[in-house]
């Protein structure tokens, strides 16, 4: 009995650890954390009556919660590679051109589920918002949040995360723009920052509206990662792939300008996922705006350039180069300050786009 006490302890513990950088704090959840801290606390005290193979063990085990409290420390890295960004590039947006904001719904976590040195103790709310850009050759969307079967789609995904995840739906993309009468035939496609859940879902509710995915995301999306298992359950998807030209912008090698006057430029940031992208749009009136997707989860990851804490290893196809992404993007911010940087979940980087309609 006391040898199961000495390992179940923490491993309890790594779970209410787990718990709250999801969700932040809630009074039902510190008793039980007073609880499994007591429990832990008698695991400890029985180790002297143990074998030396079971002492072992448990000390190890007792490390699990340690190892996980460590990833939420900040920890600047570093990136060698110098970024040529060159000068703003030009734009030639119409006059007609606008964009909007249309949230569709929140998630409920904490600082610490965000970025590396955030508090486990801090309540985030995490935006789904989908960005209607409105262009006479054509309108898009970036993203299309959460759509109505949201809880069919977070059902296609692990256990741990639905039980992890709480979230509220607000009003559809589709249905804020129908309720407004705006005209779908407008809209001539949705550009994905990439196909987690949580950003391909709304657009189920297109099912005549062109998906824009690059080669590698599509390919991604065809795998079998449980990270894109959403995208595959979504049979009405209509998805069209677009390919990038070895046009430099902004110190990315690659970009694909989809109108021709740089209003809307796409340029790849692999990472997260194998085809994540970043969207720059610059309006006629000079406003610039980078949708980053989720390179980031909240400003702070950039700003701070700290990237997922323990949620990276588990989140990001290639943490490596997240964090190369992140220090390209605080580079473009710090020395253009006139461009807004949109993390997709963090609901103050939206604060300036109008919402629709």
């Amino acid at each position: 009995m006391k040898w199961l006490l000495a390992c179940i302890a923490p491993v309890l513990l790594a779970a209410w650890i787990l718990f709250l950088s999801a969700h932040g704090p809630a009074s039902w959840v510190l008793l039980p954390g007073i609880l499994i801290g007591i429990a832990c606390a008698a695991g400890l005290s029985f180790l002297r009556s143990f074998s030396p193979a079971l002492r072992a063990l448990s000390l190890t085990l007792y490390l699990l919660p340690l190892g996980l409290l460590s990833t939420y420390r900040a920890s600047a890295f570093s990136v060698s590679k110098d970024f040529e960004l060159g000068a703003l590039p030009l734009a030639s947006a119409p006059s007609e051109m606008s964009i909007a904001q249309l949230p569709t719904g929140v998630t409920y976590r904490s600082a610490a589920f965000g970025y590396r040195g955030g508090s486990l103790f801090e309540p985030r709310v995490f935006s789904m918002t989908a960005i209607l850009i409105k262009h006479p050759k054509g309108d898009l969307l970036i993203d299309a949040g959460f759509g109505r079967d949201i809880a069919q789609h977070l059902a296609t995904l692990p256990l741990p995360f639905q039980l992890l995840t709480r979230y509220t739906l607000n009003k559809t993309a589709r249905e804020q723009l129908q309720s407004s009468g705006y005209d779908l035939t407008r809209l001539r496609a949705i550009i994905l920052t990439h196909s987690h859940w949580d950003h391909i879902s709304g657009a189920a509710d297109f099912p005549e509206v062109p998906v824009w995915i690059p080669p590698a995301e599509r390919s991604f999306v065809q795998g079998e990662d449980v990270t894109t298992a959403t995208a595959r359950s979504i049979k009405s998807l209509h998805i069209e792939e677009y390919r990038f030209d070895a046009r430099p912008y902004l110190g990315f090698a690659e970009s694909h300008d989809v109108y021709g006057d740089g209003a809307v430029v796409i340029v790849p940031a692999p990472g997260h996922t194998p085809g994540s992208v970043i969207v720059f749009v610059t309006l006629a009136d000079h406003k610039r705006y980078a949708f980053i997707g989720d390179l980031a989860w909240q400003l702070e990851g950039v700003t701070e350039q700290e990237e997922r804490p323990l949620t990276q290893r588990i989140a990001d196809f290639e943490p490596r180069l997240v964090r190369e992404h992140l220090a390209h993007m605080a580079a473009i911010s710090a020395r253009y300050p006139e461009l807004t940087l949109v993390v997709a979940h963090d609901p103050r980087s939206f604060a300036s786009i109008p919402k629709w309609p």
